[in-house]
């Protein structure tokens, strides 16, 4: 017996003649076209069934175009694209009206504002906390996406909104090149305590060396993700193509399976498929 095909939670598709990518001019290394054929051919042969689109932080004017620019891959033949995360912009007076023409678009299954490249202040804005609010009435999850530094942010963001689903990406982006663990240990048991937040176990290669990378530099950081949020409260993502700056998606798929080996059968199905389709109410 085996567990279901994986259902990658953060995956990304750059397409430069789509779309406008202002952030793209200071990361060269991702300066280019990464589209879902390419991703398609790999995902599959490594055992990734199924994906949901993470925003790339498009030029805000086009927020609404990448959905339908998403909307329109989904609708291809065998394309493992079930959803949709839109970026947004919580901290404008507009986003209720925003939020209401991005609902209608059935393919869009939850929300995220990068959270590193604004001012801590601009989460800690009484707007942007009742913007946020709003999505408990939705169903839609609010990804955190922030730099280990930004955990206390992103606590006080969790604790404004409690009935709102969080998913913090990318463990938190601890500092694995530099093997700190702490305070960003600490920091993950104290938002794991809250019960309406879950972890993604999402490209944290992207944080360790490039060059020397090994199982054993990750696995802690993971683990002690894991052992927090328990397994009802973790999902799994590629972070596809950020993840290549230091492995390729057949190598993170394969880092992962090496970290969880020896869990059960019905831990894995959980990381791997069962939870996402929970928290973001996808199809089984």
């Amino acid at each position: 017996m085996t567990y279901p095909s994986i259902l990658d939670t953060h995956l990304h598709i750059i397409d430069r003649g789509v779309l406008t990518y202002p952030w793209l001019a200071d990361a060269p290394a991702l300066n280019h076209d990464f589209r879902l054929e390419s991703y398609q051919a790999e995902a599959f042969r490594c055992g990734v069934g199924s994906a949901l689109h993470m925003e790339v932080d498009v030029a805000e004017d086009q927020i609404e175009a990448e959905s339908e620019q998403v909307k329109r891959l989904a609708a291809r033949p065998k394309c493992p694209v079930i959803g949709a995360i839109s970026s947004c912009r919580p901290e404008r007076a507009d986003f209720p009206a925003f939020l209401e023409r991005q609902l209608a678009n059935p393919l869009v299954k939850g929300f995220r504002r990068v959270l590193h490249v604004v001012p801590d202040d601009v989460s800690l804005s009484p707007l942007f906390r009742a913007n946020v609010a709003r999505l408990s009435e939705t169903g839609r999850p609010f990804d955190l996406c922030v730099r280990s530094d930004q955990i206390d942010t992103a606590l006080a963001l969790v604790d404004r909104c409690p009935d709102v689903q969080f998913v913090l990406d990318h463990c938190g982006a601890p500092k694995i090149k530099e093997r700190e663990m702490h305070p960003w240990r600490e920091q993950i048991a104290e938002l794991a305590r809250r019960p309406n937040v879950a972890v993604k176990i999402s490209g944290v290669v992207a944080y360790a060396d490039a060059e020397t990378w090994t199982v054993d530099d990750i696995s802690p950081y993971v683990e002690h993700a894991i052992a927090s949020f328990g397994w009802d409260r973790v999902v799994w993502g590629s972070d596809w193509p950020v993840c290549t700056q230091a492995a390729s998606l057949s190598i993170w798929v394969a880092a992962t399976h090496a970290i969880v080996k020896g869990c059960s059968l019905d831990e894995r199905s959980r990381l791997f498929r069962a939870n996402a389709t929970r928290l973001w109410r996808l199809p089984v």
